[in-house]
């Protein structure tokens, strides 16, 4: 499967079992957070020694509902805590990754 181009893409990429082999560990994470996978997207997202690593750590950790640790790993992206809501961010930080191709 290829690198989706744009969001609307990237959603219609859930129907598979699995995302693409060659996509960025990134998108890999956000795509099983999508699939309500939390754990999956946590395991890759730890792994990420980046500001996009923490940040998806920190939406990751919001949308559990533990506050103080997401605002940890915010401060860590340099991204302050969000005002929008799950899936506004989980939508932001699929296309930050996607320009940044």
């Amino acid at each position: 499967m290829t690198i989706p181009d744009t969001y609307n893409q990237f959603k219609a990429t859930l129907a598979a079992n699995r995302p693409g082999e060659h996509w960025p560990e990134g998108l890999k994470a956000l795509w099983f957070d999508a699939k309500g996978d939390w754990t999956a997207s946590h395991d890759i997202a730890q792994e990420l020694h980046s500001e996009l690593g923490s940040w998806i750590h920190a939406y990751l950790h919001r949308k559990e509902g533990d506050e103080f640790n997401a605002g940890y790993w915010y401060r860590q992206a340099k991204k302050p805590f969000p005002q929008m809501g799950m899936e506004d961010e989980h939508r932001v930080i699929v296309e930050s990754i996607l320009k940044n191709q």
